[in-house]
């Protein structure tokens, strides 16, 4: 672990692996690089995401520090990510085809789980992210207009989230606002989101 990530503090409720409760989304990241072939060990998990229909939904479109396409994504994030997702390794965005040709049909139609298999897929990516010693915040945070441009966004896709990839860095490093928030966060416990048999 490095020197300036905080101990950890989360406690689960009931038994889980140890990997559900490590992952967090930090802010602040290293000046390390990332090689194309370690970004793509993230999203082979990803590629094992299920999805209706198998149908894989999912889009990545990735540059690493440093690219050609780094500014024209970058750019596309609002200001006050832009401070911190600049000392990525990586940018990562998110999207999925809300289109898909069922099997035993010719013709495309509306894929209703797009969304929730492509939020899978992140879920796969960022848990193989902490399990390999990377962190992976994803955020909402950016002009969908700018970045379809930036990453030339095909017909019948929608963007979801920019995945901001790297090593954990010094907390000292970020903005003074930030720095008190870098901390994993809490959450509810299970019985304020899940109940049995209907909602009361």
């Amino acid at each position: 672990m490095n020197a300036n990530t905080p101990i950890q503090t989360r406690v689960a409720d009931h038994p889980i692996n140890d990997a559900f409760l490590g992952r967090w989304s930090p802010r602040a990241f290293s000046d390390a690089t990332i090689t194309e072939q370690e970004l793509h060990g993230l999203l082979e998990a990803a590629r094992w995401a299920p999805s209706a229909f198998n149908a894989q939904p999912w889009r990545f479109v990735y540059t690493l520090r440093g690219d050609q396409a780094w500014d024209g994504i970058l750019g596309a994030l609002m200001p006050f990510n832009r401070t911190w997702a600049e000392k990525a390794s990586a940018l990562v965005i998110l999207a999925s085809d809300t289109k898909f040709t069922a099997p035993g049909k010719t013709e495309a139609s509306d894929n209703g789980s797009h969304a929730f298999d492509a939020g899978a897929a992140w879920a796969y990516l960022a848990l193989q992210a902490h399990m390999a010693g990377w962190a992976a915040h994803a955020m909402a945070g950016f002009d969908k207009a700018a970045m379809a441009t930036a990453i030339s966004l095909p017909e019948h896709h929608v963007l979801h989230a920019a995945i901001a990839i790297g090593k954990p860095g010094n907390i000292a490093d970020l903005p003074e606002a930030l720095q008190a928030r870098e901390v994993p966060s809490p959450r509810h416990p299970v019985t304020a989101t899940a109940v049995h048999g209907a909602f009361k």
